[in-house]
């Protein structure tokens, strides 16, 4: 792969890095604002990093197929959540892969997995490399492994203008698919936070939630058929609206995490580009009274693009609030028709629990609360970057639960999670410099939000990983115990799945194995992502 490169150990690309002077500046500012942090250390250079040697050697009669190089294996070795990027930032890269594969087509799909099932080695399919739970680590001891990077895969293959569905390639980001359907005057839709890296492929292998806050929630929704590589043949669906033929072969690829098969391409769903949109800020002196209005406006068949609601340290955190109320950030839009009629209803269920809303504007843009949020959502992933250099701990968790317990759920996690903050940070619990723990609904269904909580605290130099690991395994036995789900759009990977594990029923995780051992006997892909191969 050539040109502009990525960081090798964290959000964005090389040139996109701070430089000494705007970390230290960057450092004031954060504890001015936190009143915690520290001064502002750099990352370990790419060519100070020490890696294992590789215990594969790349066959010279398939030329450029695979690589050793450094910066390959690097770049590939972990994904993007914080105990990766403070890994990566000092340099520790303890699972690198032995080789790096950039297949161009299928062909040279199934010509790496037949190598590596003769070479004994394992395979990890590569998209964006954004996973947050493990994902794309292997984890694997003595086994060597290839990453299996798709994104020369990135094509948008054909479009059926009548029915509204594209055929993409698995290794198209965000950016790159929705600039080839522009062209037609359509788009996906589908925005998740890491749009600007993460692929199809990756989005479908991890169903991934995206743009729209209710309906069209998440990936799944968007899929017409999808078609995968297996060791084992070639597994592909009919593209169908919908069918009732036994069990959908595309929801067992959707979520599949690349145990089953190496996802190909896609049919999606796509549609005219949005010509009408609104949006507007509501604030809400109570939080529980905020989420009552969220329910109503979900069950309302209004179906908002946008129903994301702040809780007051949210809004404050972001710069979207003062601090002293919860903000609702409410849109909608259309490609056909005016959408003034159902953002005015909407807004009138908001005002009936208490919520004032702000100036209603045309899509968020701007310097009100909505555009201060939005620039503040898709700026996060790089200021990650910057808190791990300055001594912050900054790092999420999401779940879903039912609106009858949410209440119950929603103070027993916010509790857990400070509880252990208290036992694992030095500082103190209330006041300035007090850690923050703040919760935000990403989206919403007519039987339950799903809560995404962010954490900001003093981080133990040096001990980043072990005090992080700490709050999350707190987090998610609150999160197991009371009934949610151990993730709603970032995967499992490798991170979730000791409660993962105890989340789906054993009979299910049988036939998964059973489908697994059909499809991989070696147990070539992704081994320890979702099962263990039999």
């Amino acid at each position: 792969m050539t040109g502009r490169r990525l960081k090798h150990w964290g959000w964005g690309y090389e040139d996109q890095a701070p430089s000494r002077e705007e970390l230290a500046e960057a450092a004031t500012g954060i504890r001015e604002r936190l009143g915690f942090g520290g001064e502002p250390e750099e990352p370990v250079p790419l060519d100070q990093v020490e890696i294992r040697p590789s215990r594969l050697k790349a066959p010279a009669d398939l030329g450029d197929l695979f690589s050793d190089q450094k910066y390959e294996r690097v770049s590939r070795a972990l994904g993007k959540a914080y105990r990766d990027v403070v890994r990566g930032f000092r340099g520790q890269f303890e699972n690198p892969p032995d080789l790096v594969a950039f297949p161009r087509d299928e062909s040279e799909i199934e010509v790496v997995l037949n190598w590596c099932e003769a070479e004994g080695a394992a395979v990890i399919p590569f998209g964006g490399g954004t996973s947050v739970v493990g994902g794309v680590e292997g984890r694997l001891g003595e086994r060597p492994f290839v990453s299996l990077d798709l994104r020369r895969l990135d094509r948008v293959l054909e479009v059926d203008a009548k029915s509204l569905a594209a055929r993409i390639q698995a290794g198209a980001t965000g950016p790159r698919l929705e600039d080839q359907l522009r062209e037609q005057g359509l788009t996906l839709r589908h925005f998740p936070q890491s749009f600007e890296y993460s692929t199809l492929g990756g989005w479908v292998a991890t169903r991934a939630g995206g743009h729209f806050a209710t309906l069209y929630t998440h990936i799944d929704d968007l899929v017409e058929s999808v078609r995968a590589i297996t060791p084992r043949g070639t597994w592909e669906s009919r593209r169908l609206p919908g069918s009732g033929a036994g069990p959908s072969p595309d929801r067992m690829l959707i979520g599949s995490e690349g145990i089953l098969g190496v996802i190909a391409e896609a049919w999606v769903r796509v549609r005219p580009r949005p010509e009408f949109k609104a949006s507007c800020g509501v604030e809400f002196g109570d939080f529980l009274a905020a989420a009552a209005a969220v329910r109503e406006i979900s069950q309302s068949s209004l179906y908002p693009s946008n129903c994301r609601l702040l809780d007051a340290l949210e809004a404050a955190t972001t710069g979207a609030g003062s601090g002293e109320s919860s903000l609702l950030v409410l849109g909608f839009e259309s490609a056909h028709h005016p959408v003034d009629a159902p953002m005015e209803l909407a807004l009138e269920i908001a005002r009936e629990h208490g919520g004032a809303p702000g100036e209603v504007r045309g899509g968020g843009k701007g310097s009100d609360a909505v555009g201060t949020w939005r620039n503040a959502f898709l700026l996060a992933p790089y200021l990650r970057d910057t808190f791990v250099a300055c001594g912050v701990l900054s790092e999420t968790f999401e779940t879903a639960i039912t609106w009858d317990r949410f209440e119950g759920f929603h103070a027993n996690a916010m509790e857990a999670v400070r509880a252990k903050i208290a036992e694992v940070c030095d500082a103190p619990t209330e006041g300035p410099g007090a850690p923050r723990v703040s919760c935000r609904f990403t989206h919403v269904y007519p039987d339950g939000p799903a809560p995404y909580i962010t954490v900001m605290a003093p981080a133990v130099r040096g001990g980043e990983v072990e005090q992080w690991d700490e709050i999350k395994a707190a987090a998610s036995e609150a999160v197991i115990e009371g009934g949610g789900t151990i993730t709603h759009h970032h995967a499992v990977g490798r991170d979730h799945r000791p409660w993962y594990d105890q989340q789906r029923p054993a009979p299910f995780a049988a036939g998964l194995r059973a489908a697994k051992a059909e499809l991989d006997p070696a147990g070539l892909l992704n081994p320890g992502v979702l099962i263990d191969p039999a």
